[in-house]
């Protein structure tokens, strides 16, 4: 039995004081937040477009914007509308409604670190030699591979 499920043996009428039941949209709050952005972006490049006279590298970057947006917003549309609603689609909703077990996590791990300083090496070769971002890539490699196979090894081994 779970947390959530002696929560409600507790209190029986919780979906009746609460308002269970009312149907709204599954991820409609993040789909809103990334399609929103694309009312900011496309009239912005439009204006730069128009006030630096079509200015190539910036115009590009800002209708790229809107479409990193648009893409996003399409996807999570496209999400909500193939899953169930969740907890924290009710606009009544309480935080005990999505009690349980999230996940699991490492204490402490060394491999994110290992990943900045190989990503980081990689872009610095960009600036110093193509050598150093060959040295780079497999900095950061050796780090995805410490990373993806941290409980498989050591003390935290499951």
């Amino acid at each position: 039995m779970t947390e959530n499920d002696r929560l409600h043996q507790q209190r029986p009428n919780v979906e009746a004081e609460k308002g269970h039941g009312e149907q709204t949209r599954p991820m409609r709050v993040e789909v809103l937040l990334f399609s929103a952005w694309i009312l900011f972006f496309i009239p912005v490049a439009i204006i730069y477009m128009w006030l630096s006279d079509a200015e190539p590298v910036g115009t590009v970057g800002l209708f790229l914007l809107g479409g990193m947006f648009a893409f996003s917003g399409g996807y999570l549309w496209l999400t909500a509308r193939r899953i169930d609603q969740r907890p924290e689609d009710d606009p009544r909703g309480e935080i005990e409604d999505r009690a349980g077990e999230v996940g699991t996590f490492s204490p402490h791990s060394w491999s994110p670190l290992v990943i900045g300083i190989g990503t980081a090496l990689a872009f610095l070769g960009l600036a110093f030699g193509w050598w150093l971002t060959g040295i780079g890539a497999v900095v950061a490699l050796v780090g995805v591979a410490g990373q993806l196979t941290e409980f498989s090894r050591g003390q935290h081994t499951h």
